[in-house]
């Protein structure tokens, strides 16, 4: 089984493009925590390519930029290639599956965003039953 879920941050804005056949494709990568970091040190951080395909492609291109959290859920693909000197390398990608946005559509549009106070609950009145059924 080849399954992977990711939370992080962008950690740069979305790149949309179409295949020949006109299939979205969508490239971004992601910034993720690991959940430890080592005595008196930074919290490590890992780096992940992601591609999104179609639908999923066109809302992230759409809806995110960099900085936004997001929840990935795809699978791992490794890809091999040469670099410019002709050293053999390895790349590891995540193929997103569904991409779930996790920072809020006010804070996505403002970078000054402050959460809204929360909502009070609106006072019940009370309830007459002494009056007769209309029925």
């Amino acid at each position: 089984m080849n399954k992977v879920f990711l939370i992080g941050n962008l950690t740069r804005d979305p790149e949309l493009s179409e295949t020949n056949s006109g299939v979205s494709v969508c490239r971004f990568s992601i910034a993720v925590n690991r959940g430890y970091s080592a005595q008196d040190a930074e919290r490590q951080v890992d780096f992940f390519n992601v591609t999104a395909w179609r639908g999923t492609a066109d809302n992230v291109a759409r809806f995110c930029k960099k900085g936004n959290k997001v929840a990935v859920s795809g699978s791992i693909q490794l890809r091999n290639y040469e670099d410019n000197q002709g050293q053999k390398r390895t790349a590891v990608d995540i193929i997103a599956s569904e991409v779930e946005f996790l920072t809020s559509k006010n804070a996505a549009q403002d970078d000054d965003y402050t959460p809204a106070a929360p909502k009070k609950k609106p006072v019940l009145e009370a309830f007459d039953d002494d009056s007769e059924i209309p029925f």
